[in-house]
């Protein structure tokens, strides 16, 4: 053996083996990440591995019977003794060593993960009766839901899939667009009480069907069909399915076809008209209709519950729409405790309707573990946690939600506000471009960008550039009027004042009355132009016309804070400096910064404008000298450009604040 080891030295085969270990060990690691890359078989990774394992037997074959010399490749002289038996245990030893080596980085480097994640595609109608439309978006939506209901996938939400709708692409695009391994495309034909379902999931690499089934059922049994679906999907990508799980998408929300039917009809007005009121009145009556027809459908209840809430927060802060919220709720609750959607139902009717952010965050985290895949869980959970002040969480919770609705806008939009009160300029930019790319025409997307331009940059151009652009967008009346006011608002920036008094007085009173806070907004602009155009009563009737408003719309809903706060401010500009200062406090009780670290500064900054308009400048500059300390939309290059501050300008403390300030922007 000694002579052997002496041998091998001789030889070089130590040197040889560990090049040849070195040199395969980086050709594995390349090859895993570029084969995949390239798209190219499994098989053709596989292959190389083998042959890597193979030649190093045969490389030592080579060392121990070769030498590299100055005068080229030459036979190593070989001794007499022991010659065969030394050859025969050099193969032997190179035989083992790729043995064991295969043993272990086989499994790794050969085998294939399975990427766990899908894209339902929007099913297509085949029925005569086109109708039946709402009837395939519903069989797709449940399908959907179930599927992310498993925490081993990861499932693409129904925005970003209906993005596909009657669009040409083949599986391997929507793969690479939205993030998935796999894509699931169907068809629904229904005749009568007959529903057929035909399905097909599609590897999105190569565009290869993995499989295909038909399913031929009663109206009353579709749930069966879209149970053994999501089971089907999850055994297909060896996802993981709980017993918690398993019971979820076994469970049928309704037995009452007709129900099932008003209620997916209710549940796409609502998720595609979430900015229009009147597609959310007819979804409040088709879902009142789906729970007339079976009272127990919890899910039902829990959907209209959520509808109620964002009513209440979006378009009328009404107390019956809160409490209505509340009431169904419970009721989806009482029915399914362990209902996903009837906690998401219920942390909404919290958040909106009661403010009550730490009972919101816990409901939203028990809907989130029921709806693991659910964007909107994830949505939900990071509007909370920035109302508790906990950045890093929410902007992370966001982040997922955008990864598993990368084509929703409204959740970009969200996740660009965070940075925006975060200053974050670059990261805020870069979000609502991403959303833009996905919706061209997300109103609210370009409302984002103008401001991030004023508050990072003092610069108004791009509002001007928004505006021109928006001329060319389709929109709804609610749209149009939103328009308008950010046009009377901009006019007032650029101190443009005749032409922002032209704009706000063209906004007509019976298109912004169903929209409580618009019509007073209204009305406070033209004071604010007629003040500035020094038409002192003229401004007076106008601000007085707003209070008058204001004070109506509070006696329906006494606890909004925002009503409170325009109210402080028409209040100060009217004289009335007591009520005024009352109002703003109050405005600061019912959402303080220490309660709602999102909306509360806002509120603050309103209040340090009622003190500015009110003469009380020590007051207003000691409060925004704090909220530049702090996340909130307030920034130098804001404070300098808008008119609001001009009574501060001369002001050494508001200087100081300035200078202070604007070297850390």
């Amino acid at each position: 053996m000694n002579t052997f080891v002496v041998e091998l030295q001789r030889r070089k085969v130590y040197r040889v083996a560990a090049a040849y270990i070195i040199a395969a060990g980086f050709i594995i690691q390349i090859g895993s990440a570029v084969f995949p890359a390239w798209e190219l078989p499994n098989w053709t990774f596989r292959l190389v591995v083998v042959f890597l394992l193979i030649g190093f037997p045969i490389s030592l074959i080579l060392a121990w019977a070769y030498d590299v010399t100055p005068q080229g490749i030459r036979a190593t002289p070989a001794p007499g003794a022991h010659r065969r038996r030394n050859l025969i245990t050099l193969i032997a030893i190179g035989v083992v060593v790729s043995a064991v080596a295969g043993f272990f980085i086989l499994p790794h480097a050969l085998a294939r993960k399975i990427d766990k994640s899908i894209a339902v595609m929007p099913f297509e109608n085949l029925s005569e009766d086109k109708e039946n439309a709402h009837f395939a978006d519903g069989i797709q939506d449940d399908i959907l839901t179930n599927l992310a209901k498993i925490g081993d996938l990861k499932v693409i939400s129904r925005i970003s899939v209906m993005a596909y709708r009657g669009a040409p692409h083949s599986a391997r695009e929507v793969g690479k667009a939205l993030g998935v391994s796999t894509i699931l495309e169907g068809s629904v034909r229904r005749s009568g009480n007959r529903v057929r379902v035909t399905v097909q999931l599609i590897d999105a690499a190569n565009d290869e069907h993995i499989w295909a089934n038909n399913y031929d059922r009663d109206l009353n049994d579709v749930f069966a069909i879209q149970t053994d679906l999501a089971k089907e999907i999850a055994g297909a990508l060896q996802a993981k399915l709980s017993p918690s799980e398993k019971a979820q998408i076994e469970r049928k929300p309704t037995q009452n076809g007709e129900a099932y039917l008003a209620f997916i009809q209710a549940h796409n007005l609502f998720v595609t008209g979430m900015e229009d009121i009147e597609k959310l009145k007819q979804s409040e009556q088709l879902y009142a209709r789906a729970i007339e027809l079976d009272p127990k459908f919890a899910l039902a209840l829990a959907r209209y519950s959520q509808l109620e809430s964002w009513i209440a927060h979006t378009f009328d802060p009404a107390p019956e729409h809160r409490e209505k919220a509340r009431a169904l709720a419970e009721q989806a609750l009482q029915l399914q405790p362990d209902l996903p959607e009837a906690h998401l139902a219920m942390g909404f009717s919290q958040y909106y309707g009661d403010n009550d952010f730490e009972a919101a965050l816990k409901e939203f985290q028990t809907a989130q573990r029921g709806l693991p895949n659910e964007a909107e869980a994830y949505l939900a959970l990071g509007a909370i946690q920035r109302r508790l002040g906990k950045w890093p969480e929410s902007t992370a919770s966001l982040e997922k939600a955008a990864s598993l609705n990368p084509k929703d806008s409204w959740v970009l939009q969200n996740l660009a506000l965070n940075y925006q009160m975060l200053r974050d300029f670059d990261a805020a930019n870069k979000t609502v471009d991403r959303g833009l790319k996905v919706n061209p025409n997300g109103l609210g997307l370009w409302e984002i960008k103008c401001k991030l331009a004023i508050a990072g940059k003092g610069d108004l151009s791009v509002s001007e550039k928004a505006l021109q652009t928006a001329k060319s967008m389709p929109m709804n009346n609610e749209s149009k009027l939103r328009l308008a006011s950010g046009r009377a608002e901009l006019f007032l920036l650029e101190r443009k004042y005749k032409e922002g008094l032209h704009e706000a007085e063209s906004l007509p009173d019976d298109l912004l009355a169903p929209i409580p806070a618009a019509l007073s907004g209204k009305y406070y602009l033209i004071g604010l132009a007629r003040m500035a155009l020094q038409d002192e009563a003229g401004a007076r009737a106008a601000f007085l016309k707003a209070r008058d408003l204001l004070e109506a719309q509070l006696k329906q809903s006494p606890d909004a804070p925002e009503m409170h706060i325009q109210l402080a401010k028409v209040l100060a500009y009217v004289g009335e400096k007591d009520a005024a200062l009352a109002e703003a406090q109050r405005a600061t009780e019912l959402l303080p910064e220490s309660k709602d670290a999102f909306g509360g500064p806002e509120i603050a900054e309103s209040v340090a404008e009622v003190y500015c308009i009110v003469g009380e400048n020590g007051r207003a500059i000691e409060l925004l000298d704090r909220l530049l300390s702090r996340p909130s939309n307030v920034t130098v290059p804001g404070l300098k450009v808008n008119p609001i501050w001009d009574p501060l300008r001369k002001e050494p403390r508001f200087q100081a604040l300035i200078e202070k300030y604007g070297a850390k922007a």
